[in-house]
């Protein structure tokens, strides 16, 4: 498993979302925001293998490289992640949900094509990178909450990084997989 690719499709994923994180964490406890940010991360990896699995035996790895394609639309695509719905439940169950509905899309369609073909083991290792980071992510958004230079950089910046990083990880995908080495030989 390439760790790189999976820890820039991580950051990729939530850098929109560190945004929605600073103002979590302006409503509710930290503690509270690191568990239901990372239940859902693990939720949703989880769901990405499961269905990579299932996809990995009915189909050819080189054909589910076509699968990159999905993180470069992500890229172009055009939507509003930052809205989020007033809710009067727990802290852990809104963060939870909060991610869940406004990352399963972009975290599905970038780490199924990733997970494609890991081994339980690597799944594992993966899970658990993904966890520690989300930890990570959740504290430095507590660190820059009232930074008002990097939530600038963050609103100016953070959206054409993200697009970047979608590109990259596609292409890696596309590549990887075998697929576009299948296109040629077609040729």
């Amino acid at each position: 498993m390439n760790f790189s690719v999976l820890l820039l499709t991580f950051i990729a994923i939530n850098i929109d979302f560190f945004i929605m994180l600073i103002f979590l964490l302006k409503k509710y406890p930290l503690f509270k925001v690191m568990i239901g940010y990372a239940l859902a991360v693990l939720v949703l990896l989880t769901l990405g293998f499961l269905m990579g699995e299932i996809l990995e035996k009915f189909l050819p790895e080189w054909l589910l490289g076509i699968l990159g394609l999905l993180p470069i639309y992500m890229a172009f695509k055009d939507d509003d992640d930052d809205e989020q719905a007033e809710s009067k439940h727990s802290a852990i169950y809104t963060v939870f949900i909060t991610y869940i509905s406004v990352c399963a899309g972009c975290v599905l369609s970038l780490f199924i094509p990733i997970l494609v073909g890991k081994s339980a083991t690597d799944f594992g290792l993966a899970a658990l990178m993904a966890v520690i980071m989300s930890l990570i992510i959740v504290v430095a958004a507590k660190v820059v909450e009232n930074n008002k230079l990097v939530q600038g950089v963050i609103e100016k910046h953070g959206e054409k990084l993200m697009k970047i990083c979608y590109i990259l990880i596609g292409l890696y995908v596309l590549f990887d997989s075998g697929f576009i080495e299948h296109l040629i030989k077609l040729i």
